[in-house]
């Protein structure tokens, strides 16, 4: 970043030097946005920005500032500057970037990956970067020939003008990094896109990971690198009391037994001779305050809580005197419990920490932390800390945690030696963050037409924020706990929505869509409780509902906040015509509809199930109508939804961690089951509603909508309402 000379005039461009590399890089602020993470990752940050670097070699570098783990911002990101740049999409580079200011997310305030914000925040911005850049070339192509710039034409990495001149970029990006960086940068019309939405583009980072070159974290080798396995403590809260290491240390290849912050590593010459020698360690533990921790525990101190008031994050009219006008009430409770972000490459940090600087090489979705955690656990500067992104196997909201980079360095700076630090898969499971465990009571009054006239929506659960975030906690309401509901769409003329937090014992972590997979579920499911009690067919009794000028609640920030009610309106027709509502179907059989608007995609689904006389659940067909705006990369935004029901058929059909005597119970996936691939849907059939609209996000709405689409289509098969999740025979016999 040596070469980076802000132009602090403008503080809504960034111009590099000419010099770097001996090319033209680029780069753009624009005004900043909420800055959740901002104070708390140690301040001073800007807005993102996009990086290109063109070579005098004619190469052309894009830089990814957001962490690949499937999702596809590899590929995703370099269309929006290509399209722009008027380059080969093929014939780009990509890395990834380097932790600054310039990077950081606008929708995040930190240059963080997550809350499905990539794509969203870059949709502009990088075309920009890309438009600008290729603005400035043909000014120096101009300026080269003596023509004027509109005679000058890019096109194909290459400026053409009059009299059959021709200069590729690499030609021009010496001069080009001279000239002024235009102001008024005018962007493409969607008519005449290349590659963005074209199907036919496939992701960049395929070839590399077919052929096993792309470089995880669990991938990562150094000169002198030694391994580290570590023991840590079963109990939430544990700590080290005492150890002898003597049967450790007399294990061939080990190196070192060091006692750390959190527990004790082995470090030895490779993996399996540390994880050998850990096995052999004598550890007393120290369980801490949660020693005798249960799940009675957890949902009695859930159950005392929610009879709290709690505080009002959105209200209209008087619930009360709404509630008395009723002719019928509706009343129900749902229990949701703590998950497991469990990503298929377990935590792992590779780290070189030396006396005047550190290397931390490190699959992470916040990248922009880490330095200044690293110096806080060494002692040296945050600028000392360099930062290296891999590939990411999987994150689902556990990467932007950076206890295991912290882990990594301290035994590093222990050993003296670059380290790999890896996590078992039982290290991992069971000293994750957790998707908070919550309690959702909700309560209708209906007219006499089943219309609501009153709607009370009361949730306790754990906050997130609050342990990672505490300054985005404002009069006791945790932004991301009432996401998914302050967004409420349908008409009711009185309504109070309150939150009370809870700290259960169990560390909670933002977990894929966050507390769209609690609050939307639990609504989506009482909605169809309500349409029950009503007479009316769940989904037409929704679209009789929608507000049409329902807007996103303050709380959320995360969407756009413009009206959805004629989107959902869209999305649920077309899902009743394309999944054959209402059709008439064998003893056993259901369907159930469900609709949400997160992350400023709007999403019907009807879930289609079998239940059989044991209440086991088989998923027949999902049928999905997405509005997501435009789809930059269609093939993986299908993958993305894809993806997104069969996590959240997981969620909902398996998923539940516990905790017994202060310790999470699970630590595998034969306790921790996902959707085998015999057990995902027959069918899933996907639609997309085509749009000129900004994008919305994908990785993450789906996952929320499928689940209560599942346990209403539960309720059609066999009549039992399961509002204790996940969706067992166990909790559905006794529903």
């Amino acid at each position: 970043m040596e070469n980076i000379v802000k132009n602090e005039a403008r503080r809504d461009f960034l111009k590099v030097s000419g010099a770097v590399a001996g090319g033209l890089a680029l780069g753009f602020y624009l005004p900043t946005g909420p800055r959740v993470a901002r104070a708390d990752a140690g301040g001073g940050y800007a807005s993102p920005n996009a990086w290109i670097r063109i070579g005098l070699d004619n190469s052309i570098t894009i830089m990814v500032a957001r962490s690949e783990m499937g999702q596809d911002v590899y590929t995703s990101m370099p269309i929006l500057v290509a399209e722009e740049l008027e380059v080969d999409i093929n014939k780009i580079k990509v890395e990834f970037a380097p932790p600054a200011e310039v990077y950081i997310n606008a929708l995040l305030g930190g240059q963080i990956t997550g809350g499905s914000t990539s794509v969203r925040d870059a949709w502009e911005k990088l075309r920009k970067a890309g438009a600008s850049a290729r603005m400035m070339l043909v000014a120096a192509a101009a300026d080269m020939w003596g023509v004027d710039a509109s005679q000058c034409k890019a096109a194909n990495g290459a400026v053409t003008g009059p009299g059959g001149k021709r200069a590729n970029y690499g030609q021009l990006a010496a001069k080009a990094a001279q000239m002024e960086v235009p102001k008024d940068v005018p962007l493409k019309p969607s008519s005449q896109f290349k590659y963005v939405g074209n199907t036919k583009i496939k992701r960049l980072d395929t070839e590399a990971k077919v052929k096993g070159t792309a470089q995880f974290g669990i991938d990562t080798r150094v000169p002198g690198m030694l391994y580290a396995a570590v023991a840590m403590p079963p109990m939430i809260g544990g700590k080290v009391a005492s150890y002898d290491d003597s049967r450790a240390k007399a294990m061939p290849g080990v190196r070192a037994v060091v006692q750390y912050s959190r527990g004790v590593a082995v470090v030895a010459d490779s993996y399996w001779q540390a994880k050998k020698a850990k096995d052999l360690l004598l550890i007393r533990w120290d369980a801490g305050p949660n020693a005798d921790l249960d799940m009675v525990k957890v949902w009695g101190g859930l159950e005392e809580a929610s009879k709290q008031p709690g505080a009002v994050f959105r209200e209209a009219g008087n619930v009360d005197a709404g509630m008395g006008t009723a002719v019928k009430t509706v009343k129900a409770e749902y229990r949701l419990p703590f998950l497991s972000h469990s990503p298929m490459e377990p935590m792992n940090t590779t780290a070189d920490v030396r006396a005047d600087k550190a290397i931390i090489i490190t699959p992470t979705q916040f990248q922009q932390l880490i330095p200044h955690v690293v110096a806080g656990a060494t002692g040296l500067k945050p600028e000392q800390v360099e930062v290296i992104t891999t590939f990411l196997g999987g994150g689902f909201g556990r990467r932007v945690e950076v206890d295991y980079a912290i882990d990594a360095a301290e035994i590093s700076k222990a050993v003296g030696a670059p380290v790999k630090m890896v996590w078992s898969r039982e290290d991992d499971m069971m000293h994750d963050s957790y998707r908070p465990a919550g309690i959702y009571q909700l309560t209708a009054g209906l007219d006499a037409n089943g219309k609501p006239v009153a709607m009370r929506f009361h949730s306790t659960s754990p906050s997130i924020s609050a342990r990672l975030f505490p300054s985005i906690v404002k009069d006791g309401i945790d932004p991301f706990a009432v996401e998914g509901i302050d967004n409420y769409p349908y008409e009711t003329p009185n309504l109070k929505f309150t939150y009370q937090m809870h700290d259960t014992g169990v560390t909670p972590g933002y977990w894929r869509a966050v507390s769209h997979n609690l609050n939307a579920v639990a609504l989506e499911c009482f909605v169809d409780e309500m349409a029950h009690a009503a007479g009316k067919d769940p989904l037409q009794y929704r679209l009789d509902m929608l507000d049409m000028g329902s807007t996103k609640h303050q709380w959320s920030g995360l969407s756009a906040g413009v009206p959805v009610g004629a989107r959902m309106k869209r999305v649920l027709e077309e899902v009743r015509s394309k999944s054959g509502w209402g059709k008439k179907l064998p003893a056993g059989r259901g369907m159930g509809v469900a609709v949400m608007e997160g992350y400023n995609t709007v999403i019907a689904m009807v879930a289609e199930v079998t239940v059989t006389p044991n209440y086991d659940v088989i998923i027949d067909k999902v049928t999905a109508v997405v509005d997501a705006g435009t789809l930059i990369h269609p093939d993986q935004a299908l993958a993305q939804m894809q993806s997104t029901i069969n996590f959240g058929q997981s969620a909902c059909m398996w998923g539940e961690i516990t905790v017994k005597n202060g310790a999470v119970e699970q630590n595998n996936f034969d306790m921790y089951r996902v959707a085998r691939i015999n057990e995902a849907p027959k069918v899933l059939d996907i639609h997309f509603i085509k749009s000129d609209s900004v994008p919305g996000g994908l990785g993450e709405p789906g996952t929320a909508v499928v689940q209560p689409a599942i346990g209403n289509a539960i309720f059609a098969a066999c009549g039992k309402r399961c509002r204790v999740l996940p969706f067992t025979p166990e909790n559905i016999r006794a529903s």
